[in-house]
């Protein structure tokens, strides 16, 4: 592995991510102008059979060819990385054919029995059509992953988003002509046309490459009998886990509602409170965690890699040194929410209650980012089969706790269901990586001196912010957008003054 592999991949990821979300937020406010609340509400609807459907042929199968090439890298066998990419791609696409047949021709009984509302079908026939491109997309990303080359892919996640909106921005101005439903519908066919454009885009990455010498006809079969086995054995848990996790969320949307009507809330309060929650947020506590996503996708397939090579010295070295990055980005999160949570939710959607949720939910940010970066570490050792039982146990727990406690304490009981849960999943991951791997922890570096630095920078930098905001004339989310970038510089600085961290440190060999 070279020095610097896992830190530039992740750089690389991080900003192709935070420039795909900065577009994406820009596209929503776009789409709720073009088509109204109610139709925004009718083109969200669709989401849930898309990453539903995407787990089954797609996000398994990634994250199991990422593995596998890793360790045929290990080897210096380009043919059996080659083939690892074709075979996933044939399971990915055969897949993502079936079910693409299947909600196109049972569109009408997903949208009146499943999303409950007809208008929805002929979305979900469009939305069929993307399928298969998906999940060539998901199986050459995963391939580059496993090589450790992060560029094509972040390149990838911008050509979709950019052709996705332009597409979408371009045909609902000049031939929507006003027409709200149509417009929804083009929204969703931007999905497709920016799909294929990431598709196309990483076909011909591919070709830009050196061909290598075929292998014969004898050894693709053995190949590809060989490695679809692998995929299948390896990307099923992972996929039965995602699985799991979609339809939870597709379970929760409809639970909650339901039981902050038995708190004593109206289905107008109660619809309106969830989507304060999850459509504002929500989207903000989980934008730090583009980072430790990112970083997750790199440790993979070098965990998987250094496994392979039994290097535990690396293991170790690696899973230390990430797992202290997360607690740090997590605590500077929750210190950051907690200062700068409410006038955040105040400037950008003029909802009290905004902010508050994510003041609350800001105690989330060192367990969600760390839990991620442990599940990868635990699924780089081929124990994918341990973080499906631990997001079994967790999140099963989190829909009884919803039952229980939403009807007595309202909308702060989904606060405390969330959080317990969290704390288990996270509990459990850190069970299992102690298990397998024997590394060390430095607690004053990765714990102690951030929470106390965090919490002295944002208490100084917030108090800027108040004076600030009464004397300068500018809008207070550019106000609060400077403080975040000060307020990130000092933060550095200071941990790299006390030596709470160093470069050095991702220079794992």
């Amino acid at each position: 592995m070279s020095k610097n592999t896992i830190i530039k991949g992740t750089l690389i990821l991080t900003v192709a991510g935070l420039l795909t979300r900065l577009i994406g937020f820009f596209y929503k406010i776009f789409l709720s102008k073009a088509l109204g609340a109610e139709i925004l509400g009718l083109y969200q609807l669709i989401f849930p059979v898309y990453g539903i459907c995407y787990t089954i042929y797609a996000s398994g199968i990634q994250t199991a060819i990422s593995k596998l090439v890793a360790e045929e890298a290990t080897k210096s066998s380009t043919k059996g990385a080659k083939r690892v990419l074709k075979t996933g791609i044939l399971l990915s696409v055969t897949i993502a054919i079936i079910l693409s047949i299947l909600i196109f021709h049972s569109s009408d009984l997903i949208a009146t029995k499943l999303l409950l509302h007809a208008e929805s079908a002929p979305s979900l026939r469009i939305l069929a059509y993307v399928f298969p491109f998906c999940g060539i997309t998901a199986c050459i990303n995963g391939y580059y992953y496993g090589l450790k080359k992060a560029g094509v892919p972040a390149l990838t996640q911008l050509v979709e988003q950019i052709i996705r909106v332009a597409f979408v921005y371009v045909v609902a101005l000049y031939f929507g002509g006003g027409e709200i439903k149509a417009t929804c519908e083009l929204a969703v066919a931007g999905i497709v046309v920016g799909e294929i454009a990431s598709n196309i885009f990483n076909l011909i990455s591919l070709t830009v490459h050196k061909n290598e010498p075929k292998p014969s006809k004898g050894e693709q079969k053995q190949y590809q009998s060989r490695f679809l086995r692998a995929l299948v054995n390896m990307s099923v848990p992972l996929t039965a886990n995602r699985l799991f996790i979609s339809v939870l969320h597709s379970f929760e949307a409809i639970i909650i509602p339901a039981m902050l009507q038995k708190s004593g809330l109206s289905a107008s309060e109660s619809l309106s409170l969830f989507g304060i929650l999850n459509g504002m947020a929500i989207p903000f506590l989980l934008f730090p965690s583009t980072i430790t996503n990112s970083l997750s996708v790199l440790l993979l397939p070098a965990i998987s890699e250094a496994s392979a090579k039994q290097n535990m010295k690396l293991i170790s070295r690696t899973v230390s040194v990430s797992i202290k990055y997360s607690l740090i980005l997590g605590i500077f999160s929750t210190g950051f929410f907690l200062f700068f949570g409410s006038p955040l939710g105040m400037s950008v959607f003029h909802i009290e209650e905004a902010g508050t949720y994510l003041m609350i939910l800001a105690w989330l940010c060192p367990f969600l980012y760390t839990a991620t970066t442990l599940s990868s570490i635990i699924n780089g050792l081929g124990k994918a089969h341990l973080t499906f039982l631990n997001s079994v146990v967790g999140l099963s727990f989190r829909i009884i706790l919803l039952a229980l406690v939403i009807p007595k304490y309202g909308i702060y009981g989904y606060f405390i269901s969330v959080l317990i849960s969290q704390l288990l999943i996270t509990a459990l991951d850190v069970f299992i990586v102690v298990k397998n791997i024997s590394f060390s922890l430095d607690a004053v570096n990765s714990l102690l001196k951030p929470s106390i630095i965090t919490f002295f920078a944002t208490s100084v930098i917030h108090r800027v912010y108040l004076f600030l905001r009464t004397v300068l004339p500018i809008p207070d989310i550019a106000l609060i957008i400077i403080c975040a970038f000060a307020l990130t510089i000092i933060t550095m600085y200071l941990l790299k003054a006390t030596k709470a961290i160093e470069m050095g440190e991702w220079k794992i060999t």
